[in-house]
């Protein structure tokens, strides 16, 4: 589940294609880490690598995620129209699947990512080849906060 409420961080495409579009400034691979909390309170440091496939009002995107302890890996296909955001995510080690929903555009979005018994309000922001993601859940991961770099 944790997995789906990191919706900010795909697969690459050709670059000339995702040059247009709401998607353009996070296209290509990132790379970089930060600290989950879970149920109990507990903070881990995670280190991410994501791949992000824009093209036009669409993006194809993967993330890994992994500590310790915790691992995750998110899969999500999403669609702009105008500033509105819709899709789906995956997330393969939990067999867990759910819908995405929120605005944006320009790299920086705010979304909510949710399946039965679980909702996360994701908040991304692009800025050049830095990038941010906070992430706040209601189930037993409570949350991450995730800088990334191309």
């Amino acid at each position: 589940m944790a997995a789906a409420v990191l919706f900010a961080a795909g697969i690459v495409n050709s670059e000339s294609k995702a040059q247009s579009g709401p998607f353009a400034p996070m296209a290509g691979s990132w790379s970089g880490g930060g600290t989950v909390t879970l149920d109990d309170g507990s903070t881990e440091r995670i280190r991410c690598r994501a791949k992000y496939a824009p093209i036009g009002p669409t993006m194809e995107l993967s993330l890994t995620c992994a500590s310790d302890a915790y691992k995750f890996n998110l899969g999500a296909n999403v669609r702009a129209e105008g500033n509105a955001i819709t899709g789906s995510w995956s997330e393969a080690s939990r067999n867990i699947s759910g819908a995405l929903q929120g605005r944006g555009g320009g790299g920086n979005f705010e979304v909510v990512a949710s399946t039965a018994g679980f909702n996360a309000n994701i908040a991304l922001r692009t800025s050049g080849n830095k990038q941010t993601v906070t992430i706040r859940a209601d189930s037993q991961f409570r949350g991450a906060n995730i800088s990334m770099s191309k």
